[in-house]
């Protein structure tokens, strides 16, 4: 037997997406992973998935391809190392070990919050690279211009990354962020900034 044929033969698509930290409930719907699904729109069985919202179909190999930017080798190749299938000697039951790595829903929520973040500050220095531009030649620069000159590249960067990089190199990303809670201390200090600005904007419009 094939590798694709024991994989599909001993995995349920249902199994799989619990197992990769996907929340089914008991008519078998889950949120969809593919897009940003608020309410569950993707239907699980044994052997297929689908999403009523944006189309996403497939087998058990298929999701896992997805899930992990795999090819439908490499996806059954994780299959079977996850669910301990052996393709020489198949387990008469498979033990359902999960991999030591952070859910999949919680992995791209997190993914979400920072590029949010990282969305929001981009914005603010764009604004203050031209509204705190110095007027004149002499005069001295404000330090929120500074810090847009300095920083705007690099936080361009990295939510160009978030958005287009490989799965691996958004993971990665994300764990930067939030080492020593650098992307918490970030988003609390836009909602403060955002406070001064409106102040800002106000002394100015009088």
């Amino acid at each position: 037997m094939t590798l694709f044929k024991l994989v599909k033969q001993k995995i349920s698509v249902s199994d799989a997406a619990e197992h990769y930290g996907l929340q089914v409930s008991r008519n078998g719907m889950t949120c969809c992973p593919f897009h940003d699904d608020q309410y569950p729109s993707m239907k699980l069985n044994e052997r297929y998935f689908y999403c009523f919202s944006c189309g996403a179909t497939g087998d058990v190999i298929d999701l896992v391809a997805r899930l992990f930017d795999l090819s439908s080798y490499e996806a059954a190749q994780k299959l079977a190392y996850d669910f301990g299938i052996d393709p020489d000697n198949p387990p008469a039951a498979i033990a359902l070990t999960r991999p030591e790595r952070p859910l999949l829903k919680a992995y791209r929520q997190e993914e979400v919050r920072c590029l949010r973040v990282l969305c929001d500050y981009l914005n603010l220095l764009e604004r203050w690279k031209v509204q705190r531009a110095p007027k004149r030649p002499e005069d001295a620069l404000d330090d929120r211009f500074v810090e847009a000159c300095q920083m705007l590249d690099y936080v361009e960067y990295l939510a160009d990354l978030l958005i287009a990089a490989e799965l691996e190199q958004r993971v990665k990303i994300v764990e930067i962020l939030n080492k020593d809670g650098l992307i918490a201390s970030l988003e609390e200090r836009l909602k403060r900034l955002e406070k001064e600005e409106v102040t800002h904007e106000e002394k100015q419009a009088a």
